[in-house]
């Protein structure tokens, strides 16, 4: 029992030293080193990105010049072509009520011919016999003229409808379907097989290819309603392909949408610039790109960074290092910024040691940000305790 007491005894003293040593140090002050970094002098552009994709300034869709079925197709996507190459050639699928009427104008058209070479057989016979006179003559070889005209007329009519096409049209016949300008076939999205429609005022008609200027490409994209009005035609852009990783192309601002459409809950405005390509990288159509458009560009200013802000309600205000450990309240004035860095145009000089927040992360001023670059001979330390 009395070991027990003693194991019992010496297990409490334990508990309790250890109590009071934690108690000690809870109880101790905990002493905070806030680090600093200085401002620097850096370019700072502010900049707008628009999203959108590449495509082809000009670009034609070919449609058939009449109905029927697409029996032969010469071209596919890539291929070159002049304006008035034949890409295809549509068979036609006659309609039986249209053939129908068709062939009874050829009947009645035969029917009036005979009639009418009948009467000018009679009226040449009395005319040689003097019976009539040869004004009345004129009259029905007029009569015969123009119902072989008529026949004629419906024959050709007739072959129209049967194989789309007349004898007389040669090589402009409508059933092959030629270029319409030059360029690069960029699309084929029919078949051999395929019915397609020509158009009309009710019909759109079937498209059998897409051709296209791949020499003249342009960026088309989109910017928020809050960023138009501060872009303008002309403004030089800095395009990155998504699928050229590698290369910037500059582009040149040619048009702003007048009117904005709304696009997952937002405004938004379409924008058309110019790309110059650059040798040896072929651009193709539909590539998704973002483009750079830079508003305002400050070059070998004096800049902190926002996040060594704070801010007494609206006022914003740094704290400055006048000696180690102590710190003073200065107002700045503020000018460009770039949502990392802000151009300060008084209340601080290139020397003073500002205070770095808890709030405000580690520092990213060297080589960061999306304009400008420079040093900093600040810290990268977040503040510590001891």
């Amino acid at each position: 029992m009395k070991v027990l007491r003693w194991i019992f005894l010496i297990v409490l003293v334990l508990i309790i030293a250890w109590a009071f040593v934690f108690l000690y140090k809870k109880s101790k002050v905990v002493e905070t080193i806030y680090q600093t970094e200085t401002a620097e002098v850096t370019d700072i552009t502010k900049k707008t990105v628009a999203t959108g994709s590449i495509v082809p300034r000009h670009s034609v869709d070919v449609k058939p010049k009449v109905t029927g079925v697409l029996t032969e197709l010469k071209v596919e996507a890539g291929t070159k072509v002049k304006n008035g190459d034949p890409l295809g050639k549509v068979t036609i699928i006659p309609d039986s009520q249209a053939l129908n009427q068709a062939d009874s104008q050829v009947r009645s058209a035969n029917i009036s011919l005979d009639n009418a070479k009948r009467e000018l057989d009679r009226e040449e016979g009395l005319f040689k016999t003097g019976v009539v006179a040869e004004a009345e003559l004129y009259k029905f070889r007029t009569d015969y003229a123009m119902a072989r005209q008529t026949l004629d007329s419906a024959s050709a009519n007739l072959q129209l409808v049967r194989e789309g096409a007349t004898r007389a049209q040669g090589k402009s016949s409508t059933l092959i379907i030629t270029a319409t300008t030059d360029g690069t076939v960029i699309d084929v999205p029919v078949k051999e097989g395929y019915s397609v429609i020509q158009a009309n005022s009710f019909n759109p008609g079937t498209t059998v290819a897409t051709i296209a200027d791949m020499d003249d490409m342009i960026f088309d994209g989109r910017v928020d309603e809050s960023e138009v009005a501060k872009i303008k035609v002309g403004m030089k852009l800095a395009i990155k392909i998504g699928a050229i990783e590698k290369d910037t192309f500059d582009g040149n601002l040619e048009y702003i949408a007048p009117q904005g459409k709304e696009q997952d809950g937002a405004i938004q405005f379409e924008i058309k610039a110019a790309i110059a390509q650059k040798p040896g990288l072929y651009i193709r159509a539909g590539y998704s790109a973002n483009a750079d458009i830079v508003l305002d560009k400050k070059s070998k200013v004096l800049a902190i960074r926002e996040a060594l802000l704070q801010y007494d309600n609206t006022k914003p205000y740094v704290e400055v290092e006048t000696a180690p450990q102590v710190f003073v309240k200065k107002d700045v004035t503020l000018g460009l910024s770039d949502g990392i860095k802000v151009e300060v145009l008084a209340g601080v000089t290139a020397t003073d040691k500002i205070k770095i927040p808890d709030n405000a992360g580690p520092e990213g001023m060297v080589g960061s940000g999306s304009a400008g670059s420079g040093s900093n001979s600040g810290s990268n330390a977040k503040p510590t305790k001891r």
